[in-house]
């Protein structure tokens, strides 16, 4: 595989052009599709044609029958089910407890005598694993809302059942698919110093191919089905989605709003969908919908978010339409968490909330497109994509909000947003730096010698760190979005103190609040009773010792 489509190159040539838009939304798709992509790395499966149908002997019977001649069966039953099945099954029983794995390497587990045993690969399968799996049970295997390749869960549908059958007989050979995500652990926010912070990309996988090992998290690449909304719920950019690579979509989307208008085009309005289910509603409404409408054919609609929506607000479109068809619960729920935070800053500008909107029929997308208003600006942005995800909404919302029809200091935002402010009570915050430690995006700072904590705004990706390594409790977060860009640089002064030099040798050892508070804590316990212990809390740790040993010295002469 050579190149990536960017999306346009999926889009059909023949679309109407009976207008001046038409023409320019021709010249735009052209442009894009011509746009240069890197190449997306690949992702092998090799199956041999081993099926495990997993079930009853009287269930599995009639689906080995069906499927014999083409794939390689054996009915994994339960123990004690002594029906007989068709000649050419060979017929294992084990109580399956798990079954893990993808197409051309699935693990069996089971239970024996209350002890976990391993059905496949073993000495029962000749050590080698299977290459599909049919599961009949009615509870199957797998909670995920997209299963892996290679497996199968009619959950007693009949239609499902030969639909699985019909789809595994033509899984044997060598297979490749996208490897469609990308993941930098130096800016991951999930977790530091063995505390949990950000999850969000965990919650959000429809597949279960992402799991948490430890401060970081791993992305099985043979799991992982394009969903892509983990690139679109990260909000550091640690997660990217690499089909097409990072700034390759936001390149290919500049390119086209630019030859769009420099054809003559006014009001574009963009319309993202899937190249599969999604296309069929844009197939229905394709020519009736305004000759503005350029439709944009993505792997996943879950995998656009906010840095693309608003820069092609900033570039121009004058609404962006989303047609997420079919997609699972959690792609959904996540979809419409960014939705939220995303409009919330945008009306907090004065924008109207049609600027960004979810189809799913053709009656939704004539309502989207009669509400939408003029393009949000004029002149449209200029600035090319960074390939950074948060310079890219930060490019975008300072040009929106440079010609804004109105123009707040902040944006209060859902607990979901990945912007915000970070607070900490003077009182009892004891200036530890523990906060600092597990800060994954340095927001929170250390004042070098002096005794000080500061705040970058643009870096924080309220990701909870910081609150929960908090040994005081003393840390909050207020998720908002602050509009001036030089407010957001600056460091801020969220507490500091005068450092506490030691009264014997003159070295900094902690701060003056701390040491005083101590004094007063202890001075009733009964350990600091004796002459001078109460004194040596004013000690650096060297002299401290040196204090206690001359008392001890002098008490025993």
């Amino acid at each position: 595989m050579s190149e990536t489509d960017t999306g346009a190159g999926a889009l059909e040539p023949s679309l109407p052009a009976t207008t001046r838009d038409g023409a320019a939304r021709a010249r735009a798709l052209t442009e894009a599709r011509n746009a240069t992509v890197a190449p997306t790395g690949l992702v092998s499966y090799v199956s041999s044609g081993r099926l495990a149908l997993v079930g009853s002997v009287a269930e599995s019977s009639s689906a080995a029958e069906r499927i014999e001649g083409t794939l390689e069966a054996v009915i994994v039953a339960p123990p004690g089910d002594a029906a007989s099945g068709p000649g050419a099954a060979r017929i294992l029983h084990a109580a399956i407890t798990a079954v893990e794995g993808h197409l051309g390497a699935f693990t069996l587990h089971a239970e024996s005598d209350g002890s976990p045993i391993v059905v496949a690969p073993s000495p029962l399968t000749g050590n080698k694993p299977f290459d599909i799996v049919i599961d009949l049970r009615p509870e199957p295997a797998f909670a995920h809302e997209i299963l892996p390749p290679g497996y199968f869960a009619p959950r007693g549908d009949e239609a499902a059942l030969a639909e699985a059958i019909e789809q595994a007989a033509d899984l044997v050979g060598e297979f490749e698919k996208p490897r469609y995500f990308g993941y930098d652990p130096d800016i991951c926010a999930h977790g530091a110093a063995g505390i949990r912070g950000c999850t969000r990309c965990l919650d959000a996988c429809p597949t279960g191919a992402i799991r948490s090992i430890g401060e970081r998290v791993e992305v099985n690449p043979y799991l992982c089905q394009g969903a892509g909304v983990c690139a679109s719920a990260c909000p550091t950019g640690a997660m990217t989605y690499a089909y097409p690579p990072p700034g390759g979509q936001l390149a290919a989307l500049r390119t086209a709003l630019v030859a769009y208008r420099e054809a003559g085009g006014r009001e574009p309005a963009l319309l993202f969908h899937d190249a599969e289910t999604g296309a069929g509603l844009w197939a229905r409404v394709a020519h009736e919908a305004p000759e503005s409408v350029i439709p944009w054919a993505v792997e996943e609609v879950g995998s656009i978010g906010m840095d693309v929506w608003t820069a092609c607000i900033a570039w121009g479109a004058r609404v962006v339409m989303l047609a997420p068809a079919r997609v699972p619960g959690s792609v959904r729920r996540e979809l419409d968490v960014q939705i939220g935070v995303t409009r919330t800053i945008l009306e907090s500008m004065g924008y109207p909330p049609a600027l960004l909107s979810l189809v799913a029929d053709g009656e939704a997308l004539a309502l989207a497109l009669h509400a939408a208003s003029d393009p949000a600006t004029d002149p449209p942005a200029t600035f090319a994509t960074s390939g950074e995800k948060r310079t890219d909404i930060r490019l975008a919302l300072d040009h929106l909000y440079e010609h804004a029809p109105r123009r707040p200091e902040v944006a209060d935002l859902p607990p979901a947003a990945p912007f915000g402010k970070i607070g900490v009570d003077g009182g009892a915050c004891t200036l530890c730096m523990a906060c600092v430690s597990v800060c994954p995006a340095s927001a929170l700072q250390a004042g070098g010698d002096e005794p000080r904590l500061s705040f970058i705004e643009m870096n924080c990706v309220q990701c909870g760190l910081c609150e929960r390594a908090c040994p005081e409790s003393c840390v909050t977060r207020s998720p908002r979005y602050l509009f001036d860009r030089e407010a957001r640089r600056r460091p801020r002064t969220l507490n500091e103190d005068q450092p506490f030099r030691c009264v014997s040798c003159g070295k900094v050892f902690g701060t003056t609040s701390v040491v005083m508070r101590m004094q007063q804590r202890l001075a009733g316990h009964s350990m600091f009773q004796a002459p001078g212990a109460l004194a040596r809390l004013r000690m650096c740790e060297d002299c401290r010792v040196k204090d206690m040993f001359r008392s001890e010295v002098a008490a025993r002469e």
